[in-house]
């Protein structure tokens, strides 16, 4: 198990962590009734924190910020001498989680998607995972939330007494709604981005060696170039200067302290 703490990537906070660690400290948090906020980091989600410093003091702010890109795992190894040998990845942290939460009989809440993406995730889950307690599940309303909506869904979600809660509305959406919800819940939440899709059988998962070699976005460019030629084909180059430029000294990329007031208007 390896847990070496918080790195500084480019600004950003990432924890030079393993799946088992990972999962563990989200089963830590379910079995004891605390609040913990997860999410796995691709290029995009750093360079989301990158282009926006309040959104990269919330990502600070997480308990936990997974490598879930393979360059994201490169840099902690190049900056940081990390010598992780894998990324953690949300859709496999995310099955791994949900088998141990079924081996424990912890029951968890889906929130995020559309309603037909949750009926077939649902139904894929069980199908896996047959001893999967979900007790809950809520499709997003795709709008800024309402005055006291929020203590709305979190109601709801206690109420269904669920030990954690899965959110699955992309990035960095669902960073702003995970970091607004955890005071307001006492159970981890994790931050999962396609890996909704993917479960549901809605998005392909690309070979096994284009993940190795960080070539996962050149698949999802191929599915989706409309919706993703900027994020990949300018973010991408601008996240290697960046991180040339940390390595080199050259940028210092102080990371923003963490956030710790709660975002008065977000995405639900």
């Amino acid at each position: 198990m390896i847990d070496q703490g918080k790195r500084n990537v480019l600004g950003v906070l990432v924890d030079a962590i393993d799946y088992q660690a990972a999962t563990e400290k989200v089963l830590a948090a379910a079995r004891e009734r605390r609040p913990l906020a997860l999410t796995a980091l691709a290029v995009h989600g750093v360079m989301t924190g990158v282009q926006d410093r309040a959104h990269a003091a919330r990502l600070n702010g997480f308990d936990v910020v997974t490598p879930d890109g393979q360059p994201v795992r490169w840099a902690l190894n190049l900056l940081h001498g990390a010598r992780l040998t894998d990324r953690v990845y949300g859709p496999a942290l995310m099955l791994g989680v949900l088998r141990s939460c079924a081996d424990e009989g912890l029951p968890v809440y889906l929130y995020g998607s559309t309603e037909a993406t949750l009926d077939r995730l649902v139904s894929s889950l069980h199908d896996a995972i047959p001893a999967l307690k979900i007790v809950g599940i809520e499709a997003s309303k795709f709008r800024p939330v309402r005055p006291g909506e929020d203590v709305e869904i979190a109601a709801r979600i206690r109420e269904s007494q669920a030990r954690l809660l899965l959110v699955g509305l992309g990035c960095p959406r669902q960073e702003i709604f995970t970091f607004a919800m955890r005071p307001l819940l006492d159970i981890p939440l994790m931050a999962v981005g396609a890996a909704f899709d993917y479960h549901a059988g809605q998005l392909r998962k690309p070979p096994l060696w284009m993940q190795r070699y960080a070539l996962e976005w050149l698949w999802r460019l191929g599915l989706e170039p409309r919706r993703l030629w900027r994020r990949y084909l300018l973010l991408n180059p601008a996240y290697l200067a960046r991180l040339s430029a940390q390595k080199a000294r050259v940028w210092r990329a102080t990371p923003p302290p963490p956030a710790v007031d709660r975002p008065s208007s977000f995405a639900v």
